[in-house]
């Protein structure tokens, strides 16, 4: 269960990602925020120096809690990103840009575990990827099960700097799935390219493997254009 703190901050994020709490925006005084939330004075002043340190807030003395823009923020701070994504302000820059980040990083992830699995790595691919066709079937949750592939190939790399941006590349990856899983048929129609994958990198193949990511981001980007117009024809933008 979260914790009072953690219920607390979560809202915030989302309210400053959302715009409720527009960039420039002075918050109110701690007492008021602590008598609209219900919650003690200290559990808003944690609070506050959380969204501090992700860059989201500063304290100005005599002049209050300002709401600093998305370009102060720590953009690699899971928390950042799935507020962002649950706040529904996920728009197509923010799509491009996901989909431009996983062109930098996936598919050199993808070489480099091909070239350094372990058996054991291997291992924890291939169970991935069985319990993606679980969930394609109606058997499992599909994120959960796309998340565990992903991070297995990370993991392989055995890379520490991939690894200690492994937290945050998930959350990336999270959002990106969250949102291709919501397009019809999109989980079906990746499962072949993630098997193609699982088996480059089960033959140890760099080249096959990068191929394989390659075609699996461009599927994930054309999902997000045919969802983007479906989207205007349901919704037109108004003249």
């Amino acid at each position: 269960m979260a914790t009072l703190h953690r219920r607390v901050l979560d809202q915030m994020g989302e309210q400053i990602c959302s715009g409720q709490f527009a960039p420039g925006d002075i918050l109110p005084a701690e007492p008021v925020l602590a008598e609209q939330l219900q919650v003690s004075r200290i559990t808003i002043r944690e609070t506050m120096k959380s969204l501090s340190a992700k860059g989201m807030l500063q304290v100005r003395r005599r002049y209050g809690t300002i709401v600093l823009p998305r370009s102060e923020w720590q953009l690699f701070d899971p928390d950042v990103i799935t507020w962002r994504a649950r706040s529904g302000t996920v728009d197509a820059g923010l799509i491009q840009d996901l989909m431009e980040l996983r062109l930098i990083i996936e598919p050199a992830a993808a070489k480099l575990a091909a070239k350094r699995a372990t058996p054991e790595d291997r291992t924890a691919l291939r169970r991935a990827f069985k319990a993606m066709e679980r969930a394609v079937a109606g058997h499992a949750e599909y994120v959960p099960a796309d998340l565990a592939f992903h991070a297995a190939i990370l993991a392989a790399c055995h890379n520490q700097f991939v690894q200690q941006m492994q937290n945050a590349l998930s959350a990336i990856l999270r959002t990106s799935f969250e949102l291709s899983s919501e397009i019809a048929g999109g989980p079906a129609r990746s499962l072949p390219m993630h098997e193609a994958l699982c088996v480059a990198i089960e033959r140890g193949d760099p080249v096959a493997a990068e191929a394989a990511v390659l075609t699996l981001i461009a599927r994930a980007e054309q999902d997000f254009e045919d969802r983007a117009r479906l989207d205007d024809t349901i919704n037109p933008t108004p003249v």
